[in-house]
């Protein structure tokens, strides 16, 4: 598949397409985040990488869409929409709640289709067998925009303009609620690697918590502990493009 049709432009961003590439990355944003922050990203990868990037409803051009309810709702979303880019190999890349749905959407390609990504990168977030009591989406809008300042994800131009973070508060709220009542069911494990990345001062996961994503593969299980918080990636893009580029090119 080289062309998006109009639905596949309401969810896919393909900032530099590489129709030949030998694979596919489809990168998931964090709470709150959208397409573009994976821009750099698609910049940055190898010719051999096409890069998809994928656009949440309820956000920036979809603001008037509403959010989805739960992590479970949004990777049917997602799954269905990835279908016809599954005849090239599929590598997931899931950052904080990305993660965790990167993680769901394995799991129904796997298990409703026959499809085995080539692997699953999960990015500051805990392992699905790691739940934590979270509340922040129950917190007033002064107590989410503090959860922002604290994590350093969001610019801070952004967070000091009323009118911008009060249009993007209600997609960060969804999205939080999304994550945070997220609960796993147990199920076969992936049958493809799983790479896990984590910050080593991150503040909504720990160390151990991110290595637990082992226990969710049969496949093989790569660790990378950074410095850094919760967006680590910033600080050290290069190194998680080696990797993804690496895992790429592997049979």
């Amino acid at each position: 598949m080289t062309t998006l049709t109009e639905h596949d432009r309401l969810w896919i961003r393909r900032y530099h397409p590489r129709p030949d590439a030998a694979a596919r990355l489809v990168c998931l944003p964090h709470a709150g985040g959208s397409a573009s922050f994976y821009h750099r990203v698609s910049a940055g990868m190898p010719p051999f990488v096409d890069v998809l990037a994928v656009q949440y409803p309820g956000r920036q051009d979809r603001r008037g869409e509403p959010c989805a309810a739960s992590i479970g709702e949004l990777a049917e979303q997602v799954t269905s929409v990835l279908l016809p880019w599954t005849d090239r190999p599929l590598l997931l890349f899931g950052h904080s709640m990305g993660a965790t749905l990167g993680f769901e959407v394995a799991r129904r390609l796997q298990r409703d289709h026959g499809v085995v990504p080539r692997a699953l990168f999960a990015s500051a977030r805990r392992a699905p067998s790691c739940p934590r009591d979270e509340s922040v989406h129950l917190r007033d809008d002064d107590g989410l925009v503090a959860e922002m300042r604290l994590l350093s994800g969001t610019d801070s131009a952004i967070l000091d303009d009323e009118e911008l973070i009060r249009m993007a508060l209600p997609a960060i709220r969804a999205d939080y609620r999304a994550a945070e009542t997220y609960v796993y069911e147990p199920g076969p494990n992936l049958r493809c690697p799983v790479v896990g990345l984590v910050g080593d001062d991150d503040p909504k996961v720990t160390v151990d918590e991110a290595r637990a994503w082992s226990r969710h593969t049969d496949a093989s299980f790569g660790f990378h502990v950074f410095k850094g918080g919760h967006f680590y990636l910033t600080a050290h893009q290069d190194a998680v493009l080696g990797l993804l580029a690496k895992q790429a090119v592997r049979a």
